[in-house]
């Protein structure tokens, strides 16, 4: 059948041995060819190779349709557009088809009347499979008119026809994806009553319109999506719908840095102009993923709701965006990143997470810089020695000597457009912090990373002090912070 689409009417359609088959069939037909083939089938998706991706296969080898459950950000999106490339590439249509009726097995009263007059002579077009997607954002406006269809009264004017004739129906979205795919998404936001009229469609396979003795024997594959939460929020999927749904799979957020890695880097918008003259440390990119796992883990973030991966690409695209406009300020023509260069990640946490009752009362901008520290400890202590399990008189201490020149007075300001060399003078200054680094084997390129990643995981630790002061970074001795704050506590009392 070499050129089939070359094919313009129904009696050479015919006499080309065309066979024609339904979409669930066409799904399978095509996995199994890419499967024996051992094609990539879901390019672009990390993460879900051992878990979500099986599961589709098997529902789409089962030509069930599909419910993909989870919270935001897991790309159940992403993956139903990607089932549109296991349709075949074309598909004829009766030309002039408002439903996409097959030439073979017409089904609205156009097609076949097309079909009747004409015969053999009936004209055929080929729809490309990019064409046979539809896609419905589910909100609780949406009416059965939009989904199903109703009486158009303009149709029936210009076609001078009774509102008896099925003629005058303006089809909703579903009828017109025969032969389709059609993804709903957010499904709980539809109203009950309007799920009620799905049933027909996902069980018998057809479609009945108010008011009109027909029935479409509709060939449609179904996608929905859906967030738990929305179960018990917005809206609920009603049971007799699930029931018809015949595979529900969940997804879920990447359970490594490394796929995190992977997603991030993918999805972020990093120009080559950024790139060229900014390099990101190996760690600080691990830094970024490690932010959302603290986020998904902190007592301050509705955990039902989710932290989407939406999450670290903006905080990825926001690291770029902090250096460069430090270099652009201090004339440099190249610079690496820093970690005091994610104050300027803050904005990609603030409106991407969802806070409990108590992460609201501390506020949006002290839980973000709360998330980052808990990321800064956790791979901190990675590398370094806890300084909370050194055992007194057992061990030397590594830190002894930074915590000396602390307790001498001394202090740190990282300003957070600190010019490179200003920067390293700031951190070199620090009795044995370099010595600690270097100790430790990491890449010559990363030791001021790494320098101040200690001075961090101390503050974390709560061996130093540290706090965000207007425009800069201020580390000191953990008391001397500690009478600091006390102090100023004593002069707001005494002024209120």
């Amino acid at each position: 059948m070499k050129d089939i689409q070359t094919i313009t009417t129904l009696g050479a359609l015919r006499e080309s041995g065309y066979q024609p088959r339904g979409v669930k069939d066409e799904l399978r037909a095509n996995l199994i060819q890419k499967i024996q083939s051992k094609a990539v089938i879901f390019p672009g998706i990390f993460g879900f190779d051992d878990t979500v991706l099986p599961d589709i296969e098997r529902a789409v080898l089962s030509r069930h349709n599909i419910l993909l459950l989870g919270l935001r950000g897991q790309a159940k999106t992403r993956i139903a557009r990607m089932l549109l490339h296991l349709l075949d590439e074309y598909i004829p249509v009766v030309a002039g088809s408002e439903l996409n009726d097959d030439p073979m097995n017409p089904i609205s009263r156009f097609a076949i009347d097309l079909i009747a007059e004409k015969g053999d002579d009936t004209p055929v077009t080929w729809m490309h499979r990019n064409e046979r997607y539809v896609e419905k954002l589910a909100t609780p406006d949406v009416s059965i008119a939009d989904l199903v269809g109703d009486v158009d009264p303009i149709k029936a004017a210009n076609l001078r026809l009774p509102y008896s004739d099925e003629r005058v129906i303006h089809f909703g979205l579903i009828p017109r994806a025969h032969r389709c795919l059609f993804v709903i998404n957010e499904l709980p936001d539809l109203q009950a009553r309007i799920q009620v009229s799905l049933f027909n469609v996902l069980q018998e396979g057809d479609m009945q319109i108010r008011g009109f003795k027909l029935r479409l024997p509709l060939d449609v594959e179904f996608i929905f999506t859906a967030n738990p939460e929305d179960y018990t929020n917005r809206g609920s999927i009603i049971t007799p719908l699930k029931d018809r749904i015949q595979s529900q799979i969940t997804t879920h957020y990447p359970t490594s840095i490394d796929v995190g890695r992977r997603i991030t880097a993918q999805e972020a918008n990093i120009p080559a102009e950024q790139s060229s003259k900014i390099r990101v440390p190996e760690f600080l990119k691990d830094l970024v993923e490690e932010i959302a796992f603290s986020a998904r883990e902190s007592e301050f973030v509705d955990k039902k709701s989710g932290v989407s991966a939406r999450l670290t690409i903006s905080a990825y695209e926001n690291l770029y965006s902090t250096a460069e406009r430090r270099m652009m300020r201090n004339e440099e023509d190249k610079t690496t990143a820093r970690i005091s260069d994610f104050w300027g990640v803050v904005p990609a946490l603030t409106g991407k997470v969802e806070m409990v009752y108590e992460g609201e009362q501390e506020g949006a901008h002290v839980v973000a810089l709360t998330i980052i520290g808990a990321a800064l400890k956790k791979m901190f202590l990675q590398r370094f020695p806890n300084p909370a399990k050194l055992k007194r008189g057992q061990e030397r201490d590594p830190y002894g000597v930074i915590k000396a020149w602390f307790a001498a007075g001394n202090k740190v300001d990282l300003l957070v457009d600190l010019p490179n060399n200003k920067f390293y003078q700031e951190l070199e200054q620090v009795a044995g912090l370099r010595k600690l680094v270097e100790a430790s084997k990491v890449d010559e390129t990363e030791v001021y990373t790494f320098m101040e990643l200690v001075l961090h995981g101390l503050s974390e630790a709560e061996v130093l002090s540290k706090e965000f002061l207007d425009n800069k970074w201020q580390f000191k001795d953990y008391l001397a912070g500690q009478l600091d704050a006390e102090d100023d506590d004593d002069m707001r009392d005494l002024f209120n």
